[in-house]
């Protein structure tokens, strides 16, 4: 321990700062002594947008009210929004998603909607029973999250299963693929054959 934080959580921090001091989301004093760890906020919600609090809290290695406290700084400085989704609260850079990308975002970063949308953006005749596999779920638990997709402008079931705005849904798995882990990675690899030219 160096001055009551720990080298990995120090290392964790330095990490993040540069990614977070490299944007142009943020414009915080190098002379404030906290500066570091919004930088790492900023960061990590660079990376990692649509984070709940929990994970950036967590993955960061923070208290709760440290958390909170630097949150509600960059909100007030208006580098960081947040919006309500479910029993989350998700954060993202400010000005830099529309709504509808918020909201697919969140999404992609709950493992069971995350491959249902992945297994439609594959194959977009996927149909329940295929949707199940992918996810390793039960169809009923297919058709729970499908109906919260489609409440939500995601997915439209009036034919089988189709992802709404397709083309914003595999540009977001793309660009974030890391952060959601490795079947995302497969279809970022993907992408040039999952994309039609159709003139």
């Amino acid at each position: 321990m160096t001055d009551g934080v720990d080298e990995n959580k120090r290392a964790t921090l330095k990490r993040f700062a540069a990614l977070g001091a490299s944007t142009p989301l943020v414009g915080l004093s190098a002379a404030d002594s906290d500066a570091g760890v919004r930088d790492a906020i900023v960061g990590y919600l660079a990376a990692t947008p649509g984070a709940h609090f929990s994970k950036l809290r967590d993955d960061l290695q923070l208290g709760t009210g440290e958390t909170q406290h630097h949150l509600r700084r960059l909100a007030a400085d208006d580098v960081v929004v947040d919006r309500e989704d479910g029993d989350y609260r998700r954060y993202f850079p400010a000005g830099r998603f529309s709504d509808f990308e918020q909201r697919a975002l969140g999404y992609l970063r709950r493992e069971t909607p995350r491959r249902m949308l992945i297994a439609l953006l594959r194959d977009p005749s996927a149909t329940g029973g295929d949707l199940a596999a992918a996810a390793d779920v039960s169809r009923s638990t297919v058709s729970k999250y499908a109906a919260e997709l489609e409440s939500t402008g995601l997915l439209s079931r009036a034919d089988g299963y189709a992802v709404e705005r397709p083309e914003t849904l595999l540009t977001l798995v793309v660009r974030y693929a890391d952060s959601f882990g490795p079947a995302a990675v497969t279809v970022a690899g993907e992408a040039d054959d999952l994309v039609a030219y159709d003139p």
